[in-house]
């Protein structure tokens, strides 16, 4: 990246993928980002090669740039490489961590325990999500910096990002709700508090499996949100003639 606003068009794209403003498979036009950015083109063509680095963006000679798609075969593969590097952090977590790193575990496994009991007393459902899913991505990403492997945690940041693009969009109406809300977070709970014994007795091969337990269970998950996403009839457009139906 170069300058300030290079910095600028990489995050207002960025940004924008992530929220899915821009969707997978969507052009992105160097000339229309850099009037909707405020910059010339060479700052936009900075940000989009970034871009692709980080696997959110493909570009391709003669068509330029788009919003990286991912095809079924794909996303179940980038889930069982997510499968494997994040049980195989969980075991170096065990062997390598401090006991800062530890308690820092703890910390965010004891928050979203409260966080998960005050949601039941409430009635459930998801109005705390976003709280849960904060803790929960700190006591993960706990977890990869006491496995003290940069090349792991690099490549399991990536696919994080790129299956927030490609998985996100489309599922979100076909969350558990209820008290299948409330079930689903106390077993993410009791998975996470085995991993959390496991790197805390540093018992490596016992985090390695109560990793793999626990990621097993969210892409089996995440698969079958896809699946009946994608199996979801697709609804036409109506036409303004067909339009005039209903007036």
């Amino acid at each position: 990246m170069k300058g300030v606003n290079s910095d600028e068009a990489y995050e207002y794209i960025r940004q924008r993928i992530l929220s899915g403003e821009y969707p997978p498979g969507s052009t992105l036009t160097t000339s229309q980002l850099a009037q909707d950015i405020g910059v010339s083109r060479t700052p936009v063509r900075d940000a989009l090669r970034q871009l692709e680095t980080d696997g959110l963006v493909v570009i391709r000679a003669h068509f330029g740039a788009s919003v990286r798609s991912v095809t079924f075969k794909e996303f179940r593969e980038m889930c069982e490489m997510r499968l494997a590097l994040e049980s195989y952090a969980a075991g170096f977590a065990a062997t390598n961590r401090t006991d800062e790193e530890l308690r820092e575990m703890g910390a965010a496994m004891e928050e979203m325990r409260r966080i998960t009991e005050l949601n039941e007393k409430m009635g459930g459902g998801d109005s705390m999500i976003s709280d849960l899913v904060r803790e929960d991505i700190r006591f993960h990403i706990a977890i990869l910096t006491a496995a003290r492997n940069d090349v792991i945690r690099k490549e399991i940041m990536q696919l994080h990002l790129v299956n927030r693009i490609v998985s996100a969009r489309g599922t979100a109406m076909l969350r558990p709700v209820g008290d299948e809300s409330t079930a689903n977070h106390r077993e993410v709970l009791e998975e996470h508090q085995a991993i959390l014994r496991a790197i805390g007795a540093r018992d490596a091969e016992g985090a390695k499996q109560a990793m793999h337990r626990h990621i097993h269970k969210l892409i089996e998950k995440q698969i079958s949100l896809r699946e009946r996403s994608e199996a979801k009839p697709k609804t036409k457009p109506l036409t303004e003639e067909e339009l005039i139906y209903s007036t």
